[in-house]
């Protein structure tokens, strides 16, 4: 565990650690319409008014050094799906270490990778953890999936011997006994509401579109239902045609193919991820239409914001996505500084909408702004 130099600081963070507690078992702090029917709270369920507001504020602005002494540095552990395909554990990876060093933090980082579908080799590491919990300060938990590691979410966030945080899930299951000290993501709910308001702002009411949905599932509930359901309601706008295309390019070409060709009256085209963005601004190429469809896409990734470079994509929610590292270490600095009780329960990184009515410049700042830590491009693995 880390020393700290200063008598009063430490006391400080025994303090706040008691009240980060309290505030734990109090959970929720206020109820939406809906909470009988889930397993688990939605972030404005436990987060208190302009906790998360004042973190993301924190997180996009330039770092503030560590306001304390260490007499070593932090040890951090990493159990996460890191040798999957997906860059989200490497760049927020890149991101946690490169902030900590602005914060002026010293640390040492223990990963323990496993793949996606690899759960009882997760358990293996959360029990190693949990077991050696006199080598750790902090430890960061990726679940490979959120119910099957329940369990191991509780044990490492009973341990009173490190904080522990998740990242990549924004929904804490009711039935833990104890909560982890946050969780860190970003949420397709919030990215689906901030993209009807724009799409209502540009685009107006009364207007026909058609969807290329996922799978269903939690996640296109939120990205495709919450937008279809927000600009219908508030713009009274029509669905003419939904189309499944499980998250593949196939899926957004054929899907895109038959909504040209049978409901020639939507004008507007909901893609609810980058493939099928991809697939369905090919198929539009295809036929010569991409200048009479208004098409979206999702998360804001290279490919999105290069088919919008090209005048084929005209916009798409994009994630900052080194949000979620940058703020991992802002909690730490917090909980370093005694100021625990000032974090919310429930990160959400910031998502804001690319379009085709920006610069060049302007979407080239928007890259740099989301991957301002592990660096535009791909990554070399």
């Amino acid at each position: 565990m880390r020393l700290l130099t200063t008598t009063v600081l430490l006391a400080s963070t025994a303090c706040a650690g008691m009240a980060w507690a309290d505030a734990h078992a109090t959970l929720p702090l206020k109820e939406l319409p809906d909470i009988a029917e889930r397993d688990y709270w939605v972030p404005d369920e436990v987060n208190a008014d302009g906790k998360l507001e004042a973190l993301q504020e924190v997180v996009g602005a330039e770092a503030i050094a560590f306001d304390g002494t260490l007499d070593a540095p932090i040890q951090i552990a990493l159990i996460y799906p890191s040798a999957d395909t997906s860059d989200f554990w490497a760049r927020n990876y890149l991101a946690l270490t490169k902030r900590l060093e602005q914060l002026g933090i010293a640390f040492e980082t223990t990963e323990f990778a496993s793949r996606q579908i690899e759960h009882s080799l997760q358990a293996t590491y959360a029990n190693q953890v949990a077991q050696d919990a006199d080598l750790y300060d902090y430890v960061i938990f990726g679940p490979s999936e959120l119910a099957i590691q329940a369990d191991n979410i509780d044990k490492l966030s009973g341990n009173d011997g490190f904080a522990t945080y998740v990242w990549a899930f924004h929904t804490p299951l009711k039935d833990l006994e104890n909560q982890p000290d946050a969780w860190f993501d970003f949420s397709s709910a919030a990215g689906a509401l901030t993209m009807c308001d724009y799409m209502l702002s540009r685009l107006g009411n009364d207007v026909t579109m058609a969807m290329n949905r996922g799978i269903p599932g939690i996640t296109d509930n939120q990205r495709s239902g919450d937008f279809k359901a927000c600009v219908e309601e508030k713009g009274n706008w029509t669905t003419a045609y939904e189309h499944y295309g499980e998250y593949q390019r196939e899926g957004g070409f054929e899907g895109t193919s038959l909504i040209m060709q049978a409901y020639p009256e939507a004008t507007i085209i909901h893609n609810a991820n980058t493939a099928m963005a991809m697939g369905s601004v090919e198929a539009q190429v295809s036929m010569g239409k991409e200048k009479d469809i208004f098409s979206t896409g999702w998360g804001g990734t290279g490919l999105e914001l290069d088919a919008i470079r090209r005048g084929e994509l005209d916009a798409t929610p994009m994630r900052m996505g080194d949000d979620v590292g940058a703020a991992t270490a802002e909690a730490i600095k917090a909980d370093l500084e005694g100021r625990a009780d000032e974090l919310p329960l429930v990160f959400l990184g910031r998502i804001t909408v690319a379009h085709d009515e920006m610069s060049a410049d302007e979407i080239d700042a928007l890259e740099q702004e989301a991957f301002r830590f592990s660096g535009v491009g791909a990554l070399e693995r």
